[in-house]
């Protein structure tokens, strides 16, 4: 049986791979895979047992070695192959997609993600209240892109409304940015200073 494992959730990945394979299993990177060696790795048997457990590492890469794992359907093994990136446009993914099972393994989804850009917009009328969203987030946070996003933000407000408020949140991230940089002072104490003055900005 052929199974794909895709994705950027590796570990998730990994849990279903040892659970479909077992603890014990072969590991052959794709990329050295030549077309002619595609019948010992499918079909060939081992020393020991005619079943064989094989998690083959990103063999979508080697285009001519994928293509041709439809011939191999009917393996006697348990064969994984784990794909760090998948297209999925490609006729060999296409067609397999209607032969194998396929599981795909997302970026698990950051709960805070949305909260760090209502930071900024809460910040613009209540700061300590900014505050308080921010300590929510900042064990999962590193203060250097936290800032970036920020300025993201700040930039979005300057090119829908070009304002003296929005000019004046720029000049102050950009003093926030150069302050972060040349200083030893505690980057969240420098953030949250900002978020006090937003409103009086």
């Amino acid at each position: 049986m052929i199974k794909i494992f895709h994705g950027e959730d590796r570990q998730r990945a990994k849990q279903d791979i040892v659970k479909f394979l077992g603890p014990d299993y072969e590991v052959i990177e794709g990329g050295n895979i030549a077309p002619a060696d595609l019948p010992s790795i499918f079909l060939g048997h081992s020393l020991f047992s005619d079943s064989r457990s094989i998690l083959i590492h990103d063999l979508s890469e080697n285009k001519e070695a994928f293509a041709k794992i439809k011939d191999y359907l009917n393996t006697p093994h348990q064969i994984a192959l784990f794909e760090t990136k998948l297209d999925k446009r490609s006729a060999a993914y296409k067609e397999l997609s209607r032969l194998v099972e396929i599981k795909e393994y997302k970026a698990a989804q950051d709960p805070n993600a949305g909260l760090v850009f209502d930071i900024y917009r809460i910040a613009k009328k209540d700061g300590k209240k900014a505050i308080e969203m921010l300590e929510k987030i900042k064990p999962t946070q590193d203060p250097n892109m936290f800032l970036g996003l920020l300025i993201s933000q700040a930039a979005k407000d300057y090119a829908a409304r070009q304002g003296r408020k929005e000019k004046s949140a720029l000049r102050a991230l950009s003093k926030l940015d150069i302050d972060l940089k040349t200083t030893s002072f505690q980057p969240w104490l420098l953030i949250e200073s900002f978020l006090l003055q937003v409103p009086s900005l």
